[in-house]
Protein backbone atom coordinates (compact mmCIF):
# COMPACT_ATOMS: atom_id res chain seq x y z
CA UNK A 1 0.00 0.00 0.00
CA UNK A 2 0.99 3.13 -1.00
CA UNK A 3 2.69 5.31 2.09
CA UNK A 4 0.21 8.17 3.13
CA UNK A 5 1.25 11.38 3.99
CA UNK A 6 -1.85 13.22 6.27
CA UNK A 7 -1.99 17.01 7.16
CA UNK A 8 -4.86 18.39 9.66
CA UNK A 9 -5.81 21.88 9.33
CA UNK A 10 -6.98 23.75 11.84
CA UNK A 11 -5.88 20.84 14.98
CA UNK A 12 -6.57 22.97 18.24
CA UNK A 13 -9.97 23.36 17.73
CA UNK A 14 -12.68 21.32 19.31
CA UNK A 15 -13.35 19.56 15.72
CA UNK A 16 -9.93 19.61 15.36
CA UNK A 17 -9.22 17.58 18.33
CA UNK A 18 -11.75 15.29 18.10
CA UNK A 19 -10.63 14.83 14.40
CA UNK A 20 -6.83 13.72 16.10
CA UNK A 21 -8.79 10.85 18.45
CA UNK A 22 -11.10 9.50 15.49
CA UNK A 23 -7.90 8.97 13.39
CA UNK A 24 -6.17 7.84 16.70
CA UNK A 25 -9.36 5.15 17.23
CA UNK A 26 -9.97 3.88 13.54
CA UNK A 27 -5.48 3.23 13.14
CA UNK A 28 -5.42 5.52 9.97
CA UNK A 29 -2.48 4.65 7.64
CA UNK A 30 -0.62 7.64 7.93
CA UNK A 31 2.70 7.00 7.86
CA UNK A 32 3.55 10.87 8.14
CA UNK A 33 1.65 13.56 10.01
CA UNK A 34 1.39 17.26 10.14
CA UNK A 35 -0.80 19.70 12.33
CA UNK A 36 -1.33 23.43 11.11
CA UNK A 37 -2.87 25.94 13.00
CA UNK A 38 -3.32 29.62 12.88
CA UNK A 39 -0.31 31.63 14.05
CA UNK A 40 -1.76 31.97 17.58
CA UNK A 41 -1.37 27.89 17.87
CA UNK A 42 2.07 27.98 16.47
CA UNK A 43 4.76 26.25 18.52
CA UNK A 44 1.82 24.18 20.43
CA UNK A 45 2.54 20.50 21.23
CA UNK A 46 0.15 18.04 20.55
CA UNK A 47 0.11 14.43 21.66
CA UNK A 48 -1.08 11.59 18.25
CA UNK A 49 -0.44 8.06 18.38
CA UNK A 50 2.01 8.25 21.09
CA UNK A 51 4.28 11.09 19.80
CA UNK A 52 4.72 14.60 20.52
CA UNK A 53 4.05 16.78 17.12
CA UNK A 54 4.68 20.49 17.29
CA UNK A 55 2.09 22.70 15.53
CA UNK A 56 2.93 25.05 12.38
CA UNK A 57 1.35 28.01 11.13
CA UNK A 58 -0.48 27.85 8.49
CA UNK A 59 1.15 29.40 5.27
CA UNK A 60 1.03 29.01 1.65
CA UNK A 61 3.93 26.62 1.42
CA UNK A 62 3.03 24.19 3.87
CA UNK A 63 1.74 21.89 1.36
CA UNK A 64 5.10 21.39 -0.15
CA UNK A 65 6.24 18.30 0.98
CA UNK A 66 4.18 15.77 -0.81
CA UNK A 67 0.83 15.37 1.49
CA UNK A 68 -1.96 13.67 -0.01
CA UNK A 69 -4.69 13.93 2.34
CA UNK A 70 -5.60 17.14 3.77
CA UNK A 71 -8.17 17.14 6.32
CA UNK A 72 -9.27 21.05 6.94
CA UNK A 73 -11.25 22.30 10.04
CA UNK A 74 -10.73 25.79 10.83
CA UNK A 75 -13.56 27.44 9.21
CA UNK A 76 -14.94 28.77 5.91
CA UNK A 77 -12.42 31.96 5.23
CA UNK A 78 -9.48 29.57 5.78
CA UNK A 79 -10.39 26.79 3.32
CA UNK A 80 -11.43 29.49 0.90
CA UNK A 81 -8.15 30.51 0.71
CA UNK A 82 -5.91 27.27 1.56
CA UNK A 83 -7.59 24.35 -0.29
CA UNK A 84 -7.19 25.46 -3.25
CA UNK A 85 -3.82 26.02 -2.53
CA UNK A 86 -3.47 22.60 -1.15
CA UNK A 87 -5.48 21.21 -3.83
CA UNK A 88 -2.85 22.63 -6.51
CA UNK A 89 0.00 20.72 -4.39
CA UNK A 90 -1.47 17.56 -4.93
CA UNK A 91 -3.28 17.35 -1.84
CA UNK A 92 -7.02 16.15 -1.26
CA UNK A 93 -8.53 18.18 0.85
CA UNK A 94 -11.62 17.03 2.67
CA UNK A 95 -12.88 20.18 4.43
CA UNK A 96 -15.29 20.51 6.94
CA UNK A 97 -16.43 24.37 6.72
CA UNK A 98 -19.29 25.64 4.71
CA UNK A 99 -16.69 26.92 1.61
CA UNK A 100 -17.42 24.31 -0.51
CA UNK A 101 -20.97 22.52 0.05
CA UNK A 102 -22.74 23.33 -2.83
CA UNK A 103 -20.19 24.19 -5.34
CA UNK A 104 -20.97 22.02 -8.16
CA UNK A 105 -17.52 20.60 -8.97
CA UNK A 106 -16.94 19.47 -5.53
CA UNK A 107 -18.46 16.18 -4.01
CA UNK A 108 -20.55 16.25 -0.55
CA UNK A 109 -19.81 13.16 0.63
CA UNK A 110 -21.00 11.22 3.74
CA UNK A 111 -19.69 7.32 3.12
CA UNK A 112 -23.05 5.60 3.83
CA UNK A 113 -24.75 7.18 1.84
CA UNK A 114 -23.04 8.25 -1.60
CA UNK A 115 -19.33 6.81 -1.18
CA UNK A 116 -18.91 6.95 -4.89
CA UNK A 117 -19.12 10.52 -4.99
CA UNK A 118 -15.40 11.20 -3.77
CA UNK A 119 -14.01 9.57 -7.17
CA UNK A 120 -15.58 12.88 -8.60
CA UNK A 121 -13.11 15.08 -6.61
CA UNK A 122 -10.99 17.43 -8.51
CA UNK A 123 -8.43 18.21 -5.39
CA UNK A 124 -11.55 18.91 -3.00
CA UNK A 125 -14.59 17.11 -0.89
CA UNK A 126 -16.35 18.64 0.73
CA UNK A 127 -17.83 17.38 4.81
CA UNK A 128 -21.89 18.24 4.88
CA UNK A 129 -23.30 20.10 7.83
CA UNK A 130 -23.97 18.54 10.77
CA UNK A 131 -27.75 18.25 10.78
CA UNK A 132 -27.78 16.57 7.45
CA UNK A 133 -24.70 13.85 7.92
CA UNK A 134 -26.91 12.24 10.78
CA UNK A 135 -30.38 13.02 8.78
CA UNK A 136 -29.48 11.29 5.38
CA UNK A 137 -27.70 8.48 6.65
CA UNK A 138 -31.18 7.74 8.12
CA UNK A 139 -32.91 8.64 5.09
CA UNK A 140 -30.91 6.35 2.72
CA UNK A 141 -32.65 2.99 3.46
CA UNK A 142 -35.88 4.26 3.38
CA UNK A 143 -35.17 5.85 0.15
CA UNK A 144 -34.22 2.75 -1.07
CA UNK A 145 -36.92 0.89 -0.02
CA UNK A 146 -40.33 2.90 -0.66
CA UNK A 147 -39.23 6.36 -2.23
CA UNK A 148 -39.00 9.75 -0.93
CA UNK A 149 -41.41 11.80 -1.73
CA UNK A 150 -41.21 15.01 0.73
CA UNK A 151 -38.84 15.19 3.94
CA UNK A 152 -39.70 17.25 6.95
CA UNK A 153 -36.95 18.33 9.41
CA UNK A 154 -37.60 19.23 12.78
CA UNK A 155 -34.07 19.85 14.71
CA UNK A 156 -33.10 20.16 18.39
CA UNK A 157 -29.49 21.03 17.96
CA UNK A 158 -26.60 20.94 20.62
CA UNK A 159 -24.94 24.18 21.67
CA UNK A 160 -21.53 22.65 20.61
CA UNK A 161 -22.78 22.89 17.04
CA UNK A 162 -21.68 26.37 17.39
CA UNK A 163 -18.44 25.85 18.70
CA UNK A 164 -16.73 26.88 22.14
CA UNK A 165 -18.40 30.24 22.57
CA UNK A 166 -21.36 28.57 22.23
CA UNK A 167 -20.86 25.56 24.76
CA UNK A 168 -19.76 28.17 26.95
CA UNK A 169 -22.97 30.68 26.75
CA UNK A 170 -24.75 27.40 28.13
CA UNK A 171 -22.24 27.16 30.88
CA UNK A 172 -21.97 30.56 31.83
CA UNK A 173 -25.93 30.78 30.89
CA UNK A 174 -26.73 27.99 33.97
CA UNK A 175 -24.54 30.43 36.33
CA UNK A 176 -26.43 33.27 35.20
CA UNK A 177 -24.40 35.08 33.55
CA UNK A 178 -25.49 36.86 30.00
CA UNK A 179 -24.96 35.60 26.69
CA UNK A 180 -21.92 36.26 24.74
CA UNK A 181 -22.74 33.67 21.74
CA UNK A 182 -25.77 33.76 21.20
CA UNK A 183 -28.58 36.82 20.81
CA UNK A 184 -30.56 35.69 23.70
CA UNK A 185 -29.88 33.44 26.71
CA UNK A 186 -29.63 29.70 25.92
CA UNK A 187 -29.94 28.28 29.41
CA UNK A 188 -33.86 27.09 29.81
CA UNK A 189 -34.51 28.11 26.30
CA UNK A 190 -34.94 27.25 22.93
CA UNK A 191 -33.84 29.50 20.01
CA UNK A 192 -35.21 29.09 16.87
CA UNK A 193 -32.39 30.66 15.02
CA UNK A 194 -29.14 28.76 13.87
CA UNK A 195 -27.08 31.06 11.70
CA UNK A 196 -28.38 34.10 9.77
CA UNK A 197 -31.70 34.76 8.43
CA UNK A 198 -32.17 34.80 5.01
CA UNK A 199 -34.39 36.92 2.88
CA UNK A 200 -37.12 33.81 2.25
CA UNK A 201 -37.92 33.45 6.35
CA UNK A 202 -35.11 30.50 6.91
CA UNK A 203 -32.23 30.85 8.42
CA UNK A 204 -28.91 29.38 6.40
CA UNK A 205 -29.12 26.30 8.81
CA UNK A 206 -31.92 25.23 7.47
CA UNK A 207 -31.64 25.74 3.75
CA UNK A 208 -28.18 23.84 4.03
CA UNK A 209 -30.49 21.07 5.32
CA UNK A 210 -32.57 21.56 2.45
CA UNK A 211 -29.92 21.97 -0.17
CA UNK A 212 -27.48 19.38 1.65
CA UNK A 213 -29.84 16.41 0.83
CA UNK A 214 -30.84 17.24 -1.65
CA UNK A 215 -27.13 17.33 -3.19
CA UNK A 216 -25.93 14.28 -1.11
CA UNK A 217 -29.12 11.84 -2.31
CA UNK A 218 -28.64 12.94 -6.21
CA UNK A 219 -32.47 13.95 -5.76
CA UNK A 220 -32.35 17.95 -6.80
CA UNK A 221 -35.95 17.84 -6.75
CA UNK A 222 -37.13 16.91 -3.71
CA UNK A 223 -39.61 18.47 -1.42
CA UNK A 224 -37.55 19.28 1.61
CA UNK A 225 -38.45 22.10 4.43
CA UNK A 226 -36.46 22.47 7.93
CA UNK A 227 -36.99 24.08 10.92
CA UNK A 228 -33.64 24.27 13.40
CA UNK A 229 -33.63 25.14 16.82
CA UNK A 230 -31.07 25.26 19.53
CA UNK A 231 -31.53 23.48 22.71
CA UNK A 232 -29.97 23.73 25.70
CA UNK A 233 -27.95 21.07 25.41
CA UNK A 234 -24.05 20.82 25.66
CA UNK A 235 -23.46 17.72 22.76
CA UNK A 236 -25.33 15.86 20.13
CA UNK A 237 -28.20 16.71 17.91
CA UNK A 238 -31.75 15.23 17.67
CA UNK A 239 -34.35 15.63 14.81
CA UNK A 240 -37.70 14.70 14.39
CA UNK A 241 -37.80 13.26 10.32
CA UNK A 242 -40.99 12.81 9.00
CA UNK A 243 -41.20 11.38 5.49
CA UNK A 244 -43.74 11.01 2.51
CA UNK A 245 -43.05 7.91 0.98
CA UNK A 246 -43.90 7.15 -2.67
CA UNK A 247 -44.62 3.34 -1.72
CA UNK A 248 -47.14 1.71 0.24
CA UNK A 249 -44.23 1.82 3.95
CA UNK A 250 -43.53 -1.63 5.62
CA UNK A 251 -42.60 -1.12 9.29
CA UNK A 252 -40.93 -4.38 9.70
CA UNK A 253 -39.10 -4.44 6.58
CA UNK A 254 -37.69 -0.67 7.36
CA UNK A 255 -36.63 -1.76 10.77
CA UNK A 256 -35.20 -4.51 9.91
CA UNK A 257 -32.50 -3.19 7.05
CA UNK A 258 -32.02 0.36 9.39
CA UNK A 259 -30.99 -2.71 12.07
CA UNK A 260 -28.29 -4.00 9.38
CA UNK A 261 -27.41 -0.55 7.91
CA UNK A 262 -23.71 0.13 8.58
CA UNK A 263 -23.15 3.22 10.77
CA UNK A 264 -26.99 3.08 12.08
CA UNK A 265 -28.15 1.82 15.54
CA UNK A 266 -31.98 1.47 16.21
CA UNK A 267 -33.08 2.16 19.52
CA UNK A 268 -36.89 1.11 18.99
CA UNK A 269 -38.49 -0.27 22.03
CA UNK A 270 -41.34 2.16 23.47
CA UNK A 271 -42.77 -0.52 25.94
CA UNK A 272 -39.34 -0.55 27.51
CA UNK A 273 -39.22 3.28 27.07
CA UNK A 274 -35.80 2.48 24.82
CA UNK A 275 -35.25 5.41 22.43
CA UNK A 276 -32.36 7.34 21.31
CA UNK A 277 -31.05 10.02 23.12
CA UNK A 278 -28.58 12.51 23.40
CA UNK A 279 -26.73 12.13 26.37
CA UNK A 280 -26.76 8.04 25.33
CA UNK A 281 -24.98 9.39 22.00
CA UNK A 282 -22.37 11.26 23.10
CA UNK A 283 -19.21 10.03 22.19
CA UNK A 284 -20.32 7.41 19.77
CA UNK A 285 -19.65 7.58 15.83
CA UNK A 286 -22.98 5.92 14.95
CA UNK A 287 -26.34 7.71 13.95
CA UNK A 288 -29.02 6.85 16.49
CA UNK A 289 -32.80 6.16 14.90
CA UNK A 290 -36.03 4.82 16.72
CA UNK A 291 -39.43 6.21 17.25
CA UNK A 292 -40.00 4.78 14.20
CA UNK A 293 -44.11 5.18 13.39
CA UNK A 294 -46.44 5.58 10.47
CA UNK A 295 -47.39 9.11 10.14
CA UNK A 296 -51.17 8.15 9.75
CA UNK A 297 -51.84 11.94 8.88
CA UNK A 298 -50.53 11.21 5.16
CA UNK A 299 -50.29 8.18 2.70
CA UNK A 300 -47.19 6.75 3.02
CA UNK A 301 -45.75 8.90 5.56
CA UNK A 302 -43.26 7.68 8.38
CA UNK A 303 -42.03 9.71 11.68
CA UNK A 304 -38.19 9.00 13.18
CA UNK A 305 -36.21 10.29 15.42
CA UNK A 306 -32.82 10.77 14.91
CA UNK A 307 -29.99 11.23 17.42
CA UNK A 308 -25.86 11.67 16.89
CA UNK A 309 -22.87 13.39 18.28
CA UNK A 310 -22.41 16.43 16.37
CA UNK A 311 -19.07 16.65 16.63
CA UNK A 312 -18.17 13.17 16.23
CA UNK A 313 -20.29 11.85 13.55
CA UNK A 314 -21.39 15.52 12.33
CA UNK A 315 -17.89 16.48 11.55
CA UNK A 316 -14.77 14.77 12.85
CA UNK A 317 -16.01 11.21 11.93
CA UNK A 318 -17.41 11.69 8.90
CA UNK A 319 -14.56 12.86 7.90
CA UNK A 320 -12.13 10.55 8.63
CA UNK A 321 -14.09 8.48 6.61
CA UNK A 322 -14.08 10.16 3.72
CA UNK A 323 -9.99 10.16 4.09
CA UNK A 324 -10.44 6.44 4.48
CA UNK A 325 -11.97 6.05 1.26
CA UNK A 326 -9.47 7.44 -0.25
CA UNK A 327 -6.72 5.63 0.95
CA UNK A 328 -8.56 2.78 0.06
CA UNK A 329 -8.61 4.32 -3.58
CA UNK A 330 -4.95 5.21 -3.45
Amino acid sequence: MKKIKLAVVGATGMVGSTLLQVLEENKFPADEVYFFASAKSKGKKLQFNNKEYTVEELTETSFDRGIDIVLFSAGASTSKIYAPIAASKGCVVVDNSSAWRMDPEVPLVVPEVNPNDVEKHKGIIANPNCSTIQAVVALKPVHDLFGIKRVIFSTYQAVSGAGVAGYNDLKNGLEGQPPAKFPYPIANNCLPHIDDFLDNGYTKEEMKMVNETRKIMGLPNLKVTATTVRVPVFDCHSESINVECERPVDLDLLIKVLSESKGIVVQDDVKNKVYPMAISAKGKNEVFVGRIRKDESVENGINMWVVADNIRKGAATNTVQIAELLVHRM
